[in-house]
This record gives structure tokens, C-alpha cells and sequence, in this order.
């Protein structure tokens, strides 16, 4: 029984794609959301450090739970990205192998970026502050 149906062909690369400016222009396009999802992941793991860094000094009144809910944000939007890129080199040479393969990355950063999120709305790092009473 095969796994895909008859109709999809694995046998080679789309006639089109043989296209040298077609697969220049995809290629690009491909690295440079690759290169977006990175700068995100890495733009975010710096501003957090920041913040962190200036929570810590005292300069700032933000809690670890905002830093952390802003950092899991640029992770999981760097990881669309990523599966953006993954697409389009797909596209290129959609072989069953890529497929696959391109099925299992989108699955894994999908359940990923599900588990960051619930972790975030869910878990406080911090008690809120208390206010103090004030007495009369």
C-alpha cells in the first residue's frame, strides 16, 4: 500500500523547477527567512538578557514573567520563519524524503511553539508584588 497517493509523483524534481532563476529567486527567499527566524530568536535572546540585566540593577520595574513572555513570543514568530524557509526548499525538490522530513520539522516546531506559549500564560515566575498598607 503506498503512502502517498498515485496521483503525487516522487520521482524527480517539478519540470519547472529546472528553471535556473525560479530556483535562484526560491533559494533566496528561502535563506532569507531563514536568516529572519534566526535574527528574531537571537534579537529576542538579547533583549531578554537586557532586561534582565536592568531588572537586576534595579532600573527597571519589569518582571521575569513579562521578559519571559516577550522572549517566548520572538522564539515561537523566529520558528515560522523557519518552517517558511523549509517550504520553499521543499518546493524545490519535493522528494517523499522531503517531505517527510518537512512534515516532521513542522510538527516538532509546532508542538514547540504550543508548549512555549502554554508555558508562558500559564506559570508565574513571580508572585505579584504585595502592596503595603498604609497606615492612617
Amino acid at each position: 500500500m503506498a503512502l502517498f497517493p498515485t496521483f503525487i509523483s516522487f520521482r524527480g524534481p517539478i519540470p519547472c523547477m529546472d528553471w535556473p532563476l525560479f530556483t535562484v529567486i526560491l533559494m533566496f527567499f528561502a535563506n532569507l527567512f531563514a536568516i529572519c527566524g534566526a535574527a528574531l530568536i537571537i534579537w529576542g535572546g538579547l533583549a531578554a538578557a537586557y532586561a534582565v540585566i536592568l531588572r537586576t540593577a534595579g532600573r527597571a520595574a519589569i518582571t521575569y514573567t513579562g521578559i519571559r513572555r516577550d522572549f517566548t513570543a520572538k522564539i515561537v514568530f523566529g520558528l515560522e520563519f523557519f518552517i517558511a524557509g523549509d517550504v520553499l526548499t521543499t518546493v524545490l525538490e519535493p522528494t517523499r524524503e522531503e517531505l517527510l522530513l518537512l512534515g516532521l520539522v513542522v510538527v516538532i516546531r509546532v508542538i514547540l511553539g504550543y508548549f512555549l506559549a502554554k508555558e508562558t500564560m500559564e506559570f508565574d515566575l513571580e508572585p505579584e508584588p504585595m502592596e503595603k498598607e498604609v497606615k492612617p
